[in-house]
């Protein structure tokens, strides 16, 4: 009899920082749970190809974890429309990180799977609608060869969401390098220890610029290669008319990755004064506004919440 083919190689690197950084949470179950779209061609570039209908429903509606793996929701902070506040996952839990057979690494995350330490007054769930249109959106970026978030599946969850209306539920499993924001490290800096930033720091050299690990200045170097990375991203946005928004610094991911699709679109009839959110009432995130707003949001990932510098001059170092 030949073996079972291994579907799951999940490790979870993300728990052995400080405690503080994440909370262990298992999501909520899903009552009568339907698969809506399942993304083969991404789940054979995980490894996951061979899962069964039966085991997709299951992973992916969180009514069942994969063996040894311990689901998390990570901390964060962030500046939203300007203004600094604490933050994290609200509604989305982190399975943890498929190592593919390619060998590289990829977070598996739960969107929409219940409440959190995080959820303040929310209720940690997602509409159908908006889970659909992640994946559509998603998907759309990366086959126009723009960093991103994936989507793996998404799960009609058989709940009732209340909004402004009711929706239907739904759960996306979404697909990342990391998870790891800008707004992160603002967490790490105003409710850390000075050890706490040091092991984060080497954390995500290790994970995600290896390249840098034995450099003389890596915090320099770290700077630079986020800062390049993320003005290819906004080049990339800019020249397909994609409005992510709302660019708040915790939706700004360290990889470079299109990370957080809410109200977002792709332009078309070009107006550098568009804009998606309809809280956005200054048009702080326009379409033409993207260049400036990641200024700004380098400018903070640079420095301390009172402005002190933390890992350059940054008067000294300009963005191009």
């Amino acid at each position: 009899m030949k073996n079972k083919k291994q579907n799951w190689n999940i490790k979870n690197s993300y728990i052995g920082l400080p405690p503080r950084l994440y909370s262990k949470q298992l999501p909520e179950k899903s009552p009568k749970p339907k698969i809506t779209y399942y993304n083969r061609n991404l789940a054979l570039e995980l490894g996951l190809e061979s899962l069964t209908e039966v085991e997709v429903l299951d992973y992916f509606s969180g009514n069942r974890m994969p063996k040894g793996t311990t689901p998390i929701s990570q901390a964060y902070a962030g500046h939203q429309f300007g203004h600094f506040t604490m933050l994290g996952d609200g509604r989305a839990i982190l399975i943890g990180e498929q190592i593919t057979p390619k060998n590289k690494r990829f977070d598996i995350q739960l969107k929409g799977a219940g409440k959190t330490p995080y959820s303040r007054l929310g209720d940690g769930r997602a509409t159908l609608s908006s889970v659909l249109r992640e994946y559509l959106i998603s998907e759309a970026m990366y086959h126009l060869g723009i960093p991103t978030t994936r989507s793996l599946a998404v799960i009609q969850t058989g709940q009732k969401i209340y909004r402004e209306r009711i929706h239907e539920g739904g759960l996306l499993t979404r697909v990342s390098s990391s998870h790891i924001r800008c707004g992160t490290f603002e967490f790490v800096k105003n409710f850390c220890s000075k050890d706490d930033l040091d092991i984060f720091v080497k954390y995500v050299i290790d994970r995600h610029y290896t390249q840098i690990a034995n450099s003389k200045n890596s915090i320099l170097d770290l700077f630079e290669l986020v800062m390049n990375k993320q003005i290819d991203l906004i080049i990339n946005w800019m020249r397909v008319g994609f409005i992510h928004g709302v660019m708040n610094t915790d939706n700004m991911s360290i990889s470079g990755e299109t990370i957080d699709y809410g109200p977002c679109a792709f332009m078309n009839t070009y107006n550098p004064n568009t804009v998606f959110s309809s809280i956005d009432k200054n048009k702080r995130y326009s379409f033409g506004s993207q260049p400036k707003i990641t200024h700004w949001n380098l400018t903070i990932f640079a420095t301390e919440r009172n402005g002190l510098l933390c890992f350059l001059v940054f008067s000294n170092y300009q963005i191009p």
